[in-house]
């Protein structure tokens, strides 16, 4: 604390990431990261941007991220003009509460979600109203179809998992014409259906994807936002404003192969979820109840063992879990899916934790 510090520093309550454990081996499944590794055309694309002598890095990468929109564009069948390229899809929600959220009515999102939408409404000012989740942690869109303000929410959903069916999100646009909706994709790829599809349909909707997940691509940081025109221009307004060369060329290369290597993408999703689908089964088999998912990772409890002192025991083990010390969920884990090993390893431990 310093007496130097603005004012809204003392108000901030940062978000907290998963813990990125100083080991050789750690079996990290705490921060939903893809277990497997991007495309190979991925790695050669940042061999060619790099060139033997690195010589392209001293020039600035293009600022309008220009031919990754165009190949993100084509694949989603839209326009380069909706669609917007940023450093993360965090950032990109950043630019999103700064644009479209801060209206004279309070935005609307799940109590339980991702834990950064409150700190960036307390960063920009921007007022909002934490709907409760149901008794099976789902999102009931009749809460949301009163007139409010903007409406912001993941699908699939995190830290529970559970996903909302595209006729439930065009309902809620439906009955929200007057407001932003943004829906957050993040976990998008591994059971849920993208909303990509309503974009030339809803002007308030505005769709937000990462390639941090499915694309393997987390420590690249590319993010974009898909919608309207008007929308995207409001973001382009506020990045310039910001930083206007967020992506950087190596950034810029990696997403593009991404994209083109459509199938090593889709063999990938498989495997995760495919084990998702068998970590599921061994978790129920040791007493766990464990929320539906269609995200790369699984929401669980056991009702016999607390929630801490089970992840405490896994650490023990270089075996890493989210813990939520939050009301609802402070008895639950959250497990992102890993390899085959790593799942069968997890099975193991918990075995031993539990059955002892």
């Amino acid at each position: 604390m310093s007496r130097f510090w603005s004012d809204i520093v003392h108000r901030l309550t940062p978000y907290v990431p998963g813990e990125q454990p100083a080991l050789a081996h750690p079996i990290k499944l705490n921060t939903n990261e893809n277990p497997y590794p991007p495309s190979p055309r991925v790695v050669e694309a940042i061999r060619r941007e790099l060139g033997d002598t690195g010589e392209t890095l001293r020039k600035y990468p293009d600022p309008t991220a220009r031919a990754l929109r165009e190949t993100v564009a084509a694949h989603h069948g839209l326009r380069i003009e909706q669609v917007f390229a940023g450093n993360g899809s965090d950032e990109v929600l950043a630019h999103v509460f700064q644009a479209l959220l801060k209206h004279d009515k309070p935005i609307r999102f799940p109590d339980i979600t991702y834990s950064f939408y409150p700190v960036y409404a307390q960063l920009y000012g921007v007022a909002f109203d934490a709907i409760p989740l149901n008794a099976e942690f789902g999102i009931d869109i009749d809460d949301y179809r009163a007139d409010g303000g903007a409406v912001l929410l993941p699908n699939p959903n995190a830290p529970t998992g559970r996903a909302l069916s595209l006729a439930e999100i065009e309902a809620l646009l439906e009955t929200n014409p007057d407001s932003p909706v943004v829906i957050d994709e993040a976990y998008v790829d591994f059971g849920a259906e993208s909303a990509v599809k309503l974009i030339d349909q809803y002007p308030n909707l505005l769709v937000v994807q990462t390639l941090s997940k499915a694309r393997s691509l987390a420590g690249m940081r590319v993010g974009f936002a898909f919608g309207d025109a008007a929308l995207i221009e409001a973001l382009t307004r506020v990045k310039d404003s910001f930083n206007s060369y967020p992506l950087d060329r190596l950034a810029q290369a990696a997403g593009i192969a991404a994209y083109e290597d459509d199938v090593w993408f889709r063999e990938t999703c498989a495997k995760v979820i495919a084990c998702r689908d068998r970590l599921t089964g061994e978790l129920q088999a040791l007493g766990f109840e464990v929320v539906p998912s269609a995200a790369n990772f699984l929401f669980a409890r056991h009702p016999a063992h607390d929630a801490s002192t089970i992840a405490a025991s896994l650490k023990e083990r270089e075996i890493f879990v989210r813990h939520f010390k939050l009301p609802r969920i402070d008895q639950h884990l959250r497990i992102s899916i890993g390899t085959d090993a790593e799942c069968e390893a997890l099975i193991g431990a918990l075995r031993a934790v539990i059955v002892g």
